[in-house]
């Protein structure tokens, strides 16, 4: 799609959100670190979407904040309990178009990948580096790239089967931009939708010399919510930056 922009995805997938994505495989271990990295000191999420992190996140007394460029993904937020009360800024996350420092700020469900160019990447951290408080951390969820999933350039999978109908995802792999075009196709008697997703992947050592470029470092990289390490056979990675201390 040549006019895919930054609320393209959200605006298309709004509906069917949820019920595409019904949660982290452990919730409640997400819900606990997320929870004791913001403190009292808030929150700000990137991409909050329907509000599927954040209402929780909230309802344990964090002051959560959001940015999202789809307003037809707030449109769900706002519909369910809760949602009004949480501030959210209509924009592209790259840009943080928000005032004040947060305590935390994340991108969880490999959102931070929906910034389609290096330079909008880049731009995040920097953007990031200057809204986070004293002993703030930035926190990426994100999958490792496996270019191996790819055969000639392009993939299709098989996500849901049942009697009602079939889910395909279906993607090309440009490797030289480290981009994945895709749709998310859903056939069923009433019809076929379809569901556009771009994204550009980045390696775990490109992230973090993005990071150094924003006055970031590495502090823990984690395999899973619980903490488990990162290894060479790790499949994700939960990445927490902090400000890089000041020479002494």
């Amino acid at each position: 799609m040549n006019d895919y922009g930054p609320a393209t995805y959200g605006d298309h997938i709004a509906e069917i959100y949820d019920r595409f994505h019904p949660g982290a495989g452990d919730a409640a271990a997400q819900l606990r670190a997320l929870a004791a990295l913001a403190g009292r000191g808030g929150a700000l999420e990137l991409g909050i979407g329907t509000g599927r992190v954040a209402l929780p996140l909230a309802e344990q007394g964090v002051a959560v904040h959001g940015i999202d460029a789809s307003e037809a993904m707030i449109d769900k937020l706002r519909a369910k309990p809760g949602g009004d009360a949480i501030p959210v800024t209509i924009g592209d996350f790259a840009e943080v178009p928000v005032q004040g420092t947060f305590a935390l700020i994340f991108a969880v469900f490999n959102t931070f990948f929906g910034l389609t160019t290096q330079e909008d990447q880049v731009r995040c951290f920097q953007r990031v580096a200057g809204r986070l408080a004293d002993g703030g951390v930035f926190l990426i969820e994100v999958f490792v790239p496996d270019p191996a999933r790819f055969t000639r350039g392009q993939s299709v999978g098989v996500s849901n089967l049942d009697a009602d109908g079939v889910t395909l995802d279906v993607a090309r792999h440009d490797p030289l931009h480290q981009q994945v075009h895709s749709q998310h196709l859903v056939l069923s008697e009433s019809g076929t939708r379809i569901y556009p997703v771009q994204l550009r992947y980045a390696w775990p050592s490109e992230l973090d010399l993005m990071a150094r470029l924003a006055g970031l470092r590495l502090r823990e990289r984690w395999t899973d919510w619980k903490g488990g390490p990162f290894t060479a056979a790790s499949t994700s990675h939960i990445s927490l930056y902090e400000r890089e201390p000041a020479p002494r």
